[in-house]
Formats: C-alpha cells, structure tokens, sequence
C-alpha cells in the first residue's frame, strides 16, 4: 500500500484531492506534522488561493524545512498552488516562496478575447512524453485549469508540459528527479485526472519495489 501525506497548510479543499489519490489506490493522511509527512511513502502538496498567504500559513506551521527535505527525499507531486509556492518568488505577492526550484510565478498578460483567470478545460502539449505521470494518456489530453498565474523556471528543460492561453503558452507541469507539480487540478479532470494521479502511485510503487529490491 502506498502511504501518502497530504500538507494541510489551510489553503483549498484538500478532500478532493484525498478522493482522488484514493481511487488511484493510495491511503492519503490529511496532515501538517512533520513527523506524519517524513514517514509517508510520498507527499502531496496542493493548494487554492495567493501565493502571498500561502507562504505565511507554511511558515506559520513551521513546516518550510519540512516540505523542502520531503521534496529532496520522497515522491512529491505539487498542484496548482502547490506548484507556485515551489518557486522563488511571484507577481501575486511580497512573500519570498520555497525556492525548492528556481524561478518565477508571473501573471498571465491581458489580450482580448481570453479570461483572466484561465478557468476550465484546456489541452496539454507534452514536452517530455515520456514521464511516467503521462503514461497511458491520450495525446494532448484535456485537464481542468483554474489560476491567473504561471511558473517560468529559470531551467527549461524541467518543463514536462505546457498549456497554450490565448497567445501565451506556459508550462503546465514540471518534473525535476522525485519532484513533480502541476498547475492544473487532476483531481477535477475526470478519467485523465485520475490517470495521472495513479500514475503518481504507480510512480511511488516502482520506487519501493526498487528499494526492496536493492
């Protein structure tokens, strides 16, 4: 069984995110204990809402040591928020973010004839088609977008997929060793959400196979 942390910083509705692991066949624990997140066999940050509050509620909790050693060690998968707060530093706010990657969070530019924010169903373009959260998906997949901001990492070549808004295309999804995030909420995207979400536990899987096997 694969045991994952879910980290209640107090921002979004995490038992979305919760049923949506647990149809892919994991055990999620809502938590904010260090202690909790450091035993799971991965951990989940998700998140709705500004970057700014986000940050203080993490610091708050004392859990920015915590999430930036879960994201060197396990299996992680950052959504939405989740993704943005991985970064240095956003348009939305002042607040200094986890600098677990290196980068910006920026604001989509107004253009006529788009929303701003970015909300409902767009399509993905794989920029490494080969990750294994993408296994087994249709090509250029639809998934669920909510958010008027988007993360430009300094190192391109983490970009895993990108989604085009008006004339802006922007990364959707990261990947980086044990570390993926995603800008879109799989959890609200249907059969391809949940693909990707048991592609994530079918990830952690393979890693404990490999370590019992070592």
């Amino acid at each position: 069984m694969v045991n994952v942390a879910v980290i209640d910083y107090d921002m979004g509705n995490l038992h979305s995110a919760c049923k949506g692991l647990e149809k892919a066949g994991a055990i999620p624990k809502i938590t904010n204990s260090p202690q909790d997140i450091l035993a799971a066999d991965a951990v989940v940050l998700p998140g709705v809402g500004a970057f700014d509050p986000a940050m203080r509620h993490i610091r708050e909790r004392k859990l920015e040591e915590t999430i930036k050693r879960a994201a060197r060690e396990k299996p992680f998968l950052g959504i939405c928020l989740g993704l943005q707060i991985l970064f240095d530093s956003s348009e939305e706010g002042t607040e200094r973010g986890l600098g677990i990657i290196p980068g910006t969070v920026r604001r989509f530019r107004s253009e006529p004839n788009i929303a701003i924010p970015q909300m409902g169903w767009n399509q993905l373009e794989f920029i490494q088609p080969q990750d294994e959260l993408w296994q087994d998906l249709p090509p250029n997949p639809y998934v669920y977008f909510v958010h008027s901001f988007y993360v430009e990492p300094k190192e391109p070549k983490i970009n895993s997929a990108m989604v085009t808004h008006g004339s802006q295309t922007v990364t959707a999804a990261i990947a980086r060793d044990n570390l993926v995030a995603v800008q879109f909420h799989p959890e609200k995207s249907s059969d391809n959400g949940l693909k990707i979400l048991a592609n994530f536990v079918t990830r952690v899987k393979n890693k404990q196979n490999l370590v019992a096997h070592s």
